[in-house]
């Protein structure tokens, strides 16, 4: 195998795929034409490619473990094309079902009391709807187009997936991913099940009084319909104008010494389309010098926190050297730029970047109340995530019906509402996304902390707080998330830090 060719068609790949990504999702092209893209590039992700790279990686891991000069960072490389191969395998075998389904998802309308929705824009519409009775509606509706229309392809992909997977060798997904993306995935469980643990007694206590303050009701009352109106926080509107969004991203990039467009390097895309996917998204289409930036605006705080994450990502991938290597301005560990995203949209919540960029003093302090119930509520979700995915891609997975009653149990369990079950095939993602996610909030508290210890309270306002960002985005995902915090701090990845940053820790 020649991999230099390979790098090329690979990065060739990767362009195509994100440019109709982006077109798709952000609701530009009905169409969704994935199949013709990995058709175009099969030989990538042909088994015989798969097994070459797998080949070459062994010898790679071979020579570095050996001491041979130059070989590390090669074997590195070639663990992630090897990854990217895998990925793609599959990828290009569940494309077509992949197309179907974000074409189903574009194209569904929703009867909601005699209104018509469509599917995408319903959950911009629960998380804006005030009336408890109507979104409880939206939600029915969105939880039976799902089962009836979305679930049949999810389960024959994930079906797919799960045959692949066992065809290469492995004997379930769950080791796959561990394997290739080097996830110890069973010590990130252990750790976030010490979370649940930790937080359980004081859960209700932290979330109760913004649940009370933002949908009237108490925690005992709250349902799965409530929380995207609850997360949405249109009492908080007043402290975050839609007028001021823009200006306070450039703001904040500015007192680093950042801009927006990175010199032209990014496009921002905010504008309000009906396919237009409800979630937010960044895609570096040609790293460091295509990378797109999409927000589907809802409103107030969530339009600040979706902006600044993305915008996290922007910035990196923006920022990757132009001469590293493919893989590492495309590739790797996903953990890295999530943490950089969440680093930016953790912003949203700290005073002192409300006071000096909103003119915001959060006096009796209920803005940081809510951001800490949310964040609370999502890493507690995530958690259950974890858990409830290594049952689902473990070797002997439950059928549907056990399965979905082990994900309504986990996540109901976790946040103390009753979780529907419909979605237990739609909320997953690729690739053990979620161990990205975890590890990622983890990383950010490190990151966070080391630039508050650096550069003061506010970092975001200190050029020399942005040059140390640059460099470490310059690295692009070369690293891994325990290895960038080794790197920077000599620390290990732990999700103690949580807790403690939550203010849950014990006495």
């Amino acid at each position: 195998m020649e991999l230099a060719a390979y790098r090329e068609q690979a990065e060739a790949f990767v362009a195509e795929l994100g440019d109709a990504y982006y077109a798709h999702y952000a609701g530009l092209d009905d169409a969704f034409e994935v199949e013709q893209i990995y058709a175009r590039h099969g030989a990538l992700f042909s088994r015989e490619a798969v097994e070459r790279l797998g080949e070459a990686s062994a010898v790679a891991d071979a020579a570095a473990a050996a001491g041979a000069g130059g070989s590390d960072e090669e074997a590195r490389r070639l663990r992630m094309l090897r990854d990217f191969a895998v990925e793609g395998h599959i990828g290009r075998a569940t494309s077509e079902l992949a197309e179907r389904l974000a074409e189903r998802e574009a194209g569904l309308r929703l009867d909601v009391g005699g209104a018509v929705l469509g599917f995408r824009e319903s959950a911009v519409a629960q998380a804006n709807e005030p009336d408890h009775e109507r979104r409880l509606a939206i939600e029915a509706a969105r939880l039976e187009a799902t089962a009836a229309s979305l679930n049949p392809l999810h389960r024959e992909a994930l079906e797919r997936t799960r045959e692949l997977t066992r065809e290469l060798g492995w004997e379930s997904y769950r080791a796959l991913c561990a394997e290739l993306k080097g996830l110890d995935l069973a010590r990130l469980s252990r750790q976030t099940e010490r979370f649940l643990a930790a937080t359980d007694e004081r859960y209700a206590e932290v979330l109760a009084p913004a649940v009370e303050r933002t949908v009237g009701v108490g925690l005992a009352r709250l349902t799965r319909a409530d929380l995207p109106w609850f997360f949405r926080a249109r009492e908080q509107d007043g402290a975050f104008p839609a007028g001021r969004l823009l200006r306070a991203y450039e703001e904040t990039l500015a007192g680093m010494g950042l801009e927006g467009t990175a010199g032209g390097r990014v496009l921002l895309d905010v504008e309000p389309r009906p396919r237009k996917s409800p979630r937010a998204f960044c895609v570096a289409v040609e790293a460091p010098r295509d990378v797109r930036l999409v927000v589907a605006p809802v409103g107030g705080r969530d339009d600040y926190v979706a902006l600044f994450h993305e915008g996290g990502h922007a910035q990196h991938f923006a920022h990757v050297g132009e001469s590293l290597a493919f893989e590492y301005r495309h590739l790797g560990d996903n953990a890295v730029t999530e943490a950089f995203a969440f680093l930016f949209d953790h912003l949203v919540e700290n005073p002192e970047w409300l006071r000096r960029r909103l003119g915001v003093e959060d006096g009796d302090g209920e803005l940081a109340a809510h951001a800490r119930a949310s964040r609370l509520v999502y890493l507690r979700r995530y958690c259950a995530k974890l858990a409830y995915e290594l049952v689902a891609h473990g070797e002997t997975p439950p059928g549907d019906t056990l399965l979905a009653d082990v994900y309504s149990r986990a996540l109901g369990g976790a946040l103390g509402v009753t979780w529907p079950t419909e979605t237990f095939l739609s909320d997953m993602d690729e690739g053990f996304y979620v161990a990205a996610y975890l590890r990622a909030w983890a990383l950010e508290t490190h990151l966070r902390r080391w630039l508050a210890d650096r550069f003061g309270p506010a970092w975001f306002e200190v050029p020399e707080a942005g040059a140390a960002l640059r460099s470490l985005w310059a690295e692009g995902q070369r690293l891994s998330a325990e290895e960038l915090l080794a790197s920077l701090t000599g620390e290990t990845l732990d999700f103690g830090v949580l807790v403690a940053d939550l203010g849950l820790a014990p006495a």
